[in-house]
């Protein structure tokens, strides 16, 4: 490792709050599997692995925090507030608080497709840093550094409605009381271009469950999900309409 990119490394670090005992690990968090690609070198190795460990640290670690903050909770809502927080774009938010763009090693073409930028490229390699700081230093620790990033941003309280993610609460609920995952579909779209209508419909077990419109494929499968949690007699976590 040249010695510009170890300062690199060690002014993430910094920014971290955390010393790597082995920095390869940390190096190799925030390799994008592009840049393997297109290097000739057989040295690196993408952050494919830390990823997928990383994800299962997370779920562990953030289940752990929310046990804590919420002892009286239900595991319904305990489920949601974890799916929301670790989610793509929360995991991309908490990447760019501390610049992890910036330290990535992109391929040339993610690099031109403004890579440094991307939710799905920024959440992967928070997930890989999880990671990388599991294998470096063991849970507690990296529970540690999950902490610090998620603290702020825990309610005092878990709300009533935790979270308007209805696809998400619609897959938990579906999975854990109906042991199946729903299925969404887009019906019909209308109107012009500019100002285009969709509706979509999801399904379970094969059963139509809800239908909703939307200004987007996403909006209407969102309203559609939530009809269905409302057939469902999830109610009690459903926001009435305005």
């Amino acid at each position: 490792m040249d010695e510009e990119r170890l300062l690199l490394l060690k002014e993430l670090e910094f920014r971290l709050g955390y010393q790597f005992n082995k920095v390869e690990w940390l190096d190799q968090a925030l390799t994008h599997k592009s840049f393997i690609h297109q290097a000739a070198s057989s040295e690196k190795v993408s952050n494919e692995v830390l990823e997928f460990l990383g994800d299962a640290v997370l779920n562990l670690a953030v289940s752990q925090l929310l046990h804590q903050k919420f002892p009286e909770a239900q595991e319904g809502t305990l489920s949601m507030m974890r799916a929301y927080f670790v989610k793509q774009s929360f995991l991309a938010l908490l990447s760019e608080k501390i610049e992890l763009g910036r330290y990535l090693l992109l391929g040339k073409s993610e690099l031109l497709n403004g890579g440094r930028q991307k939710s799905s490229i920024l959440a992967n390699a928070y997930e890989a840093l999880v990671g990388a700081i599991f294998m470096d230093s063991g849970f507690n620790r990296a529970l540690e550094i999950v902490k610090s990033h998620f603290e702020p941003h825990l309610q005092t309280k878990p709300p009533s409605v935790p979270f308007d993610d209805f696809k998400s609460l619609l897959q938990i609920y579906s999975q854990q009381a109906l042991e199946s995952s729903p299925k969404y579909r887009v019906l019909k779209e209308s109107g012009p271009d500019h100002d285009k209508r969709f509706q979509a419909l999801v399904t379970i077990n094969g059963e139509v469950k809800g239908v909703g419109w939307g200004k987007s494929k996403k909006e209407a499968e969102q309203e559609a999900a939530k009809s269905a949690l409302k057939g469902l007699n999830y109610n009690d976590q459903i926001p009435n309409p305005q």
